[in-house]
C-alpha cells in the first residue's frame, strides 16, 4: 500500500438521523477525489490503498460508507439511489465545498450515483472515473433496496428497463476527463450496460477507456490488491502527478 505524504484523517458526519464514516487524505487546496464504494458489502475499507495513491499523486482523497455499510449507522434494506446521492452531497458540501473542483470515482452501483452527481455540480466536475458502472431505470431511484423482494429489486430485474436511466443522459452532456475502466470479465453488470455507458461518455468527455484482462467485477479489490493497475487507473483519471507530489 502506498503512504500518503499526508497523514489520513477519520471522521463522521451526521446526517438525516444517520452518521456516516468517512475518511480523507491529502494536501489543502487540490481536487478533491471522491471515492464511492458500490452495494451489498462494499466500503471504503477496500478503497484505502486508492484513497493512498490519490494522495501521493498530490490529490486530496474522500471516501465515505453508505448507511448500512462498513463504519456508517442505518440500515442497508432502508437505503436507496436516491438516498445515495443525498448522502454524497451532504459529505460534499460539508467536506469538499465550493468552490473547489471535484473528481468522482465511482464502483459498480456508486456509477449512478456518480452520473447523479455530475448532474447535480455541473461544472465543479473535473473527472470521473467509473469502474463496472451500473446505471438504473429512473423508477427505481426512489425505492428503498429492501432484502431482494421488493419493487427495487423487480424494477432492476426487468430487462432492459436501465435503458431510460438518467445517469446516461448525465454522462452524455459531460465534457470533462472521463475514465472507464472494465473488468476482462464481468459477470454482475450486463455488457450492453458497459456498451451503453463506453458511448454515453465518448460522446463529449475526454475518453479514456481502460480494461484489466484479469480483473472481475468488483474491481475495488482488484485495485486494492493490485498495485500496478491502481496506479495505471490513478494516472489515467489525474494525469501527470502535481508538483511536489511524492
Amino acid at each position: 500500500m502506498s503512504e500518503p505524504p499526508y497523514p489520513t484523517r477519520e471522521f463522521t458526519h451526521a446526517h438525516d438521523g444517520e452518521r456516516l464514516s468517512a475518511v480523507s487524505a491529502g494536501p489543502a487546496g487540490r481536487p478533491t477525489v471522491v471515492l464511492l464504494h458500490g452495494a451489498g458489502n462494499g466500503c471504503k475499507e477496500r478503497l484505502l490503498p486508492l484513497l493512498a495513491d490519490v494522495a501521493a499523486h498530490g490529490g486530496r482523497g474522500l471516501a465515505f460508507d453508505f448507511s448500512g455499510h462498513g463504519g456508517s449507522t442505518g440500515a442497508l434494506a432502508e437505503l436507496s439511489l436516491r438516498r445515495r446521492f443525498e448522502q454524497a452531497v451532504a459529505v460534499l458540501d460539508a467536506h469538499a465545498p465550493a468552490p473547489g473542483p471535484l473528481v468522482l470515482v465511482g464502483f459498480s452501483m456508486s456509477g449512478q450515483t456518480v452520473a447523479d452527481l455530475v448532474r447535480h455540480y455541473g461544472r465543479r466536475v473535473t473527472a470521473v472515473g467509473l469502474c463496472a458502472p451500473a446505471v438504473y431505470a429512473s423508477a427505481a431511484w426512489a425505492e428503498p433496496f429492501g432484502t431482494g423482494d421488493g419493487r427495487f429489486s423487480e424494477i432492476i430485474r426487468t430487462p432492459d428497463r436501465w435503458r431510460d436511466s438518467p445517469a446516461l443522459t448525465a454522462l452524455r452532456s459531460y465534457e470533462g476527463r472521463a475514465v472507464l475502466a472494465v473488468p476482462g470479465t464481468d459477470a454482475v453488470i450486463p455488457p450492453e450496460v458497459t456498451d451503453a455507458v463506453r458511448d454515453a461518455l465518448a460522446t463529449r468527455a475526454r475518453f479514456t477507456h481502460l480494461e484489466f484482462p484479469d480483473a472481475g467485477h468488483r474491481l475495488g479489490q482488484w485495485f486494492h490488491d493490485h498495485p500496478e493497475d491502481r496506479r495505471t487507473f490513478v494516472t489515467a483519471l489525474l494525469g501527470a502527478p502535481a508538483p511536489g507530489a511524492a
